[in-house]
């Protein structure tokens, strides 16, 4: 292809998105395909010579999107979304034409410096207090790691970088059985090992870590001799909408001086609403808090908003400045790729821009606002429906339930019916050794029409 061909190119595939988006529905949410059926269509040696783009693309539609499990769809329920409003996928097309590196702020000055504004109108919009300040991981996974190996090297007074963790006290890091399992990966990942993720048991409606458990268990390691390092928290789990209360077990942390990190991947973006923010109180004491707008809030993935109380542990865990890094004749600079564990920086910032002056907070809101309140009027149509047993109640826009009577092979059974069907799309997981149907309502296009649809499937395929 060349420059004269990428207009044409690019209003098709443009009026091809459009399309595709107003039809949707007409899809099945999750591919229907069996494994290896896209595979086996792929030519298994690299061609010699050009492909025109015709071919290229009606191969596209023939061989790939039979295997797409469309994430767009108004219907899918399950996991959490991955939102991609029109503008913000506006802005990714102009950050892929424009293809910068954005590690330095002289590699791309306005990428730096939007990232900036934009990690502070998101600030705003959630109400943290000032003084933190923000930087754009690729993931809550990627900000969890940066999180732990802050954790580590607090801990250990700066030396696990330079001397290794051999010889080191044993590090203990704190958590529930209901954060997510990118917390697992960040210890392995760290060096801290499994054994040494201390799981704190829950209580309550919203399964939050026991704070007197937590004390415990604190004083406890402290007495064997072992080195706690920090506390991992979560507001709406992934697998319940699980949350922790924030004031007491950040302020547990604080009194031991371990460094606290708050996950709310999913259900931070409903902080823009003042009504949900009590799911959280007590989030200011926290150390570092990363929440998705690539989830809930429609922005592209990857997006991922990491907020630090105080920027400069972190950095000092993941800063290296070779010459050929340095930026000189200019002081005080921020170079975010030592705010994050890679080197290469995409420019993210620039979705967000897009999608929130397109939408205004207040437009956002209100779309948050529908997702909870249909979620909590299916759950009481379930609920008064004797089939039906709602096993976790709902945390903003997610809850979860089971066939009365029916054991965990039954429920799978229920849950491959349904996604096999098509119409809509759920997971489940399991909540006290059960399996439950986990269902949420979050794609950025969803109406109460499409959950009356979840509704009326989930009846019909008992």
């Amino acid at each position: 292809m060349n420059w004269d061909e990428f207009p044409e190119w690019g209003a098709r595939i443009s009026d091809w998105a459009a399309d595709y988006h107003k039809t949707i529905r007409d899809r099945p949410v999750r591919a229907q395909t069996a494994p290896g059926d896209i595979a086996v269509q792929l030519d298994q040696t690299p061609p010699e010579a050009s492909t025109g783009m015709d071919t290229i693309m009606a191969d596209f539609e023939r061989i790939v999107m039979p295997g797409i499990t469309h994430w767009q769809h108004p219907r899918f329920f399950a996991y959490f979304p991955a939102n991609a409003a029109p503008p913000s996928m506006l802005a990714e097309m102009l950050v892929s034409t424009i293809a910068a590196q954005c590690m330095l702020w002289q590699t791309s000055p306005a990428a730096t410096e939007m990232e900036t504004v934009m990690l502070e109108w998101l600030r705003q919009a959630i109400d943290l207090p000032d003084g933190f300040s923000g930087v754009i991981q690729d993931s809550a996974s990627s900000a969890t790691l940066a999180a732990v190996l802050t954790m580590r090297e607090r801990a250990l007074n700066w030396k696990g970088n330079q001397m290794g963790l051999s010889g080191q006290p044993r590090l203990r890091i704190y958590c529930s059985a209901e954060v997510h399992t990118s917390v697992d990966r960040a210890i392995w990942v760290a060096g801290i090992g499994q054994d040494n993720l201390v799981r704190v048991p829950v209580k309550g409606a919203l399964r939050g870590m026991d704070p007197d458990a937590l004390r415990a268990l604190i004083q406890q390691d402290i007495a064997d001799g072992h080195q706690p390092a920090g506390v991992i928290a979560c507001t709406g789990g992934t697998g319940t909408g699980a949350s922790d209360d924030l004031a007491q077990v950040l302020q547990i942390a604080r009194d031991f001086d371990l460094y606290s990190h708050v996950d709310a991947a999913w259900a931070g973006a409903g902080m823009i609403c003042p009504e949900f923010r009590a799911l959280w109180a007590g989030v200011e004491l926290a150390d570092s808090i990363v929440f998705n707008p690539h989830k809930w809030l429609g922005a592209q993935f990857d997006c991922s908003a990491h907020f630090l109380r105080d920027p400069s542990s972190l950095v000092q865990t993941l800063a290296i400045q070779p010459e050929y890094l340095k930026t000189h004749g200019h002081d005080n600079l921020i170079n975010y790729s030592e705010w994050s564990v890679p080197l290469g920086r995409r420019f993210r910032a620039l979705k967000l821009w897009f999608l929130i002056r397109s939408y205004g907070l207040e437009g956002l809101r209100t779309r948050l606002r529908n997702h909870v309140a249909w979620a909590q009027e299916l759950c009481e149509q379930l609920r008064a429906d004797a089939r039906f047993d709602i096993v976790t109640d709902p945390i903003l826009s997610l809850f979860t339930f089971r066939l009365t009577g029916k054991d965990d092979a039954a429920m799978i059974d229920y849950v491959n019916r349904i996604n096999d069907d098509g119409r809509i799309y759920i997971t489940q997981t399991r909540v006290d050794g059960q399996i439950v149907v986990r269902f949420q309502v979050g794609q950025f296009d969803a109406t109460q029409a499409d959950v009356n649809v979840a509704r009326d499937v989930m009846i019909a395929l008992i």
